[in-house]
């Protein structure tokens, strides 16, 4: 094992993806997620997810190097097409504008089509809630949860952040899909040997099972609260396709395209300027006292303290990367 400094992993992954045809400013872009992801400890998202992109870019499935198209949707409302191209360079390009509208006019959406998201969603939220906006982001993906009911998946895993600014500077923010896993710790415990907890998915007879590779080969997730979870998923299939004109999650058909692993979807973000509401006492003070009284009442940890504190101890140690994965990363570098 070994530990890189941030910049450093950084800028391995940058070389990664410009071999691989991605544009300079794409590949900065997705190597700071990617490693961000690893540096807090979000596994699922980071690292393991190198492989996946290389696959994807070399399948012809994205364009690496599009330009995102900026579209006036009103006074509060910006369209962003990534034309094929990645969610995150997309949203990196529509930030000021939709920033500029959150303050003009108290809100934002952003509503970005044809875009492939891979990745946490949590720094898609993080860095508007550091700027004192309240932000929410929902996006679809592939078809890998079943409904209460229904006879095969029709839900993707459908994650939702949400992050708001505290007292001193510091924010509130949490990430979570519909399902009781992320598809990625799925692929992770089939990896390792794990099973996976109860309840959480169902091999491809529909018959309930912990075996990961059961779920991975024709059977599905299942939504976390079962009825509840999966009316999350539908308005998040609402949201993030139907209002933003991407795809379903059932009607993502990659089989052309054999390696590709990034779902071309759509996702959906709405800013809230906090100023614009009642709080006499100011928004980040009022939520410092719900947090304080979270704490009082016995809960010790905020949702996103786990990850900052793994961010603390990577800033300080470096990030820990096995000699294995250095292999397989230096691999993905095409000649």
């Amino acid at each position: 094992m070994t530990h890189m400094d941030f910049d450093a992993l950084v800028a391995l992954l940058r070389r990664i993806f410009q071999s691989n045809g991605t544009s300079a400013t794409v590949a900065d872009i997705l190597a700071r997620n990617c490693a961000s992801a690893e540096r807090d400890g979000a596994m699922s998202h980071g690292l393991f997810r190198m492989a996946g992109y290389v696959a994807t870019l070399r399948s012809g499935w994205v364009d690496g190097r599009v330009q995102p198209r900026m579209e006036e949707g009103g006074a509060s409302f910006l369209r962003v097409d990534a034309a094929n191209g990645f969610a995150q360079p997309a949203l990196a390009a529509a930030a000021p504008l939709a920033i500029e509208k959150a303050r003009a006019t108290g809100a934002c959406v952003i509503a970005i089509r044809h875009s492939h998201h891979f990745a946490a969603l949590w720094p898609d939220v993080e860095p508007f809630a550091q700027q004192g906006l309240v932000a929410i982001a929902m996006v679809n993906s592939m078809a890998y949860v079943a409904p209460p009911g229904a006879r095969h998946p029709v839900y993707g895993t459908n994650p939702l952040a949400f992050a708001a600014p505290r007292a001193d500077g510091r924010i509130v923010v949490f990430d979570q899909a519909v399902s009781v896993l992320a598809h990625g710790d799925v692929q992770i415990a089939a990896r390792d040997g794990h099973l996976l907890p109860p309840d959480a998915g169902v091999d491809a007879s529909g018959q309930a099972t912990r075996d990961p590779r059961a779920v991975l080969d024709g059977g599905a997730l299942l939504p976390f609260g079962g009825h509840k979870g999966a009316a999350i998923a539908l308005m998040i299939e609402i949201m993030a396709a139907a209002l933003t004109g991407g795809l379903f999650s059932h009607e993502v058909d990659w089989s052309a395209h054999p390696g590709a692993q990034t779902p071309c979807t759509g996702q959906c973000l709405i800013l809230i300027d906090p100023a614009r509401g009642g709080s006499a006492a100011g928004f980040a003070n009022r939520v410092e006292q719900l947090v304080t009284a979270l704490h009082d009442a016995g809960q010790e940890r905020m949702p996103g303290d786990r990850r900052l504190a793994a961010r603390a101890r990577a800033l300080r140690d470096g990030i820990p990367v096995s000699a294995d994965m250095l292999r397989q990363l230096e691999g993905l570098i095409a000649p």
